[in-house]
């Protein structure tokens, strides 16, 4: 992907989603929040040691290397099947534990699709995504899709017409 800085920070992402991040950050901060941008694109190769070091830790708990795989899927996609390896996806944090608890999540909950993003994996939405919930994930798709998609309460896969 064409990699952009975003908010002058260390995290790169995919040139359009980029510009409409840092639109979408300098409005939160108007009206009193910060998104922190933690993981944006990553390349294969950090993909694959992230996924490998998860696997790993699963199989320091006694699992075989085969479980350990599948129990490390679940909360880290292996490298090529990784949103981040597109630039497209944005983890965004802030010092509260529980993110989905934070002013941040609900500023993105009710602004994020103005910018093209989405919610990516929410939490009522895990048979559908077949990934765990996560709140942090936030993935760029374009201001029309995002504004269908969080109108319809749907999922990317849903939009797609790709859901089981």
């Amino acid at each position: 992907p064409d990699l952009f800085y975003v908010c002058k920070s260390s995290v790169k992402l995919e040139k359009s989603a980029a510009l409409k991040f840092d639109e979408m950050y300098n409005a939160a901060k108007k009206d009193g929040v910060t998104l922190t941008p933690f993981s944006g694109y990553r390349s294969y190769e950090e993909q694959e040691i992230k996924f490998n070091k998860k696997v790993d830790f699963f199989i320091s708990q006694g699992s075989t290397q085969y479980e350990a795989k599948l129990k490390a899927s679940e909360t880290v996609m292996p490298a090529a099947s990784s949103e981040h390896n597109t630039g497209y996806a944005i983890d965004i944090v802030c010092e509260e534990q529980d993110f989905d608890t934070t002013n941040e999540f609900k500023w993105l909950q009710e602004n994020a699709a103005e910018y093209g993003f989405i919610l990516r994996y929410p939490k009522d939405k895990q048979n559908i995504t077949n990934y765990n919930y996560e709140p942090y994930h936030w993935r760029y798709v374009g201001v029309n899709a995002a504004k269908q998609i969080k109108a319809n309460n749907i999922t990317l896969e849903e939009y797609l017409g790709v859901s089981q």
